[in-house]
């Protein structure tokens, strides 16, 4: 005896009928994920970024000590990170991604914060972040226009972030103690990164019109 099957049945059969391989392969992906975000070098970057809401509210407070040891266990994360991937072999595409965002948000926000507080002159400050918003909008432009992926950062970008790092250290370490020479090393890393960023601007225009063309050529050969 034929029975009818109810629409409701219908629409169950169907939408559970993927391919095993199909399903498969989605759950390799789902526990790729989960094991890029769970590897110990990318929990230590999320660690690091939870360390930013408490170095700002020690800023804010003017309790600059705390701040800086703070700045400093994020900065040793920094490092573990890296050479935890190297040795334990979890490089990931995620990582690749995560730790250089980690690094701006916490320094450029530290930077930012230290402004309106009147630690460190609002014109390093507007000059940094317009530098960084320019790179920004030109290589989101540039990869959707021109598909280019080649942003990594030259020699003169790496100098200005160490300028920079440098020059929020001795800022704060200037606020816990009033030294000559931390005060004359405040003063340079903060002069340093005001030149670094115009230099490291300017050789990042260079870098970008010369990767596109290489671009452009390569693609002529393949095409070809």
């Amino acid at each position: 005896m034929l029975t009818e099957e109810s629409p409701g049945e219908n629409r169950l059969v169907h939408s559970t009928g993927r391919p095993a391989a199909q399903r498969s392969q989605d759950a390799k992906k789902a526990a790729l994920r989960a094991s890029q975000i769970l590897s110990a070098p990318n929990q230590l970057t999320l660690a690091r970024m939870a360390f930013l809401p408490f170095i700002l509210i020690k800023l804010l407070d003017g309790h600059y000590r705390g701040a800086l040891i703070l700045f400093f266990l994020a900065g040793v994360s920094d490092g573990l990170d890296g050479l935890l991937a190297r040795r334990l072999g979890q490089q990931t595409l995620l990582g690749q991604y995560l730790d250089p965002i980690a690094d701006k948000m916490l320094l450029s926000t530290v930077f930012l914060v230290l402004s309106i507080v009147r630690k460190i002159p609002w014109k390093f400050t507007v000059l940094v972040f317009s530098r960084d918003i320019c790179i920004l909008l030109v290589s989101g432009v540039l990869y959707t226009i021109a598909g280019l992926r080649d942003f990594r950062p030259s020699i003169f970008g790496k100098a200005n972030t160490l300028a920079q790092l440098a020059g929020v250290v001795f800022v704060m370490l200037f606020e816990v103690t009033h030294a000559k020479w931390v005060w004359v090393a405040r003063l340079l890393f903060l002069r340093a990164t005001f030149a670094l960023t115009i230099i490291s601007g300017l050789h990042y225009v260079y870098l970008v019109g010369h990767r596109l063309r290489v671009s452009s050529t390569t693609a002529e050969h393949s095409a070809n």
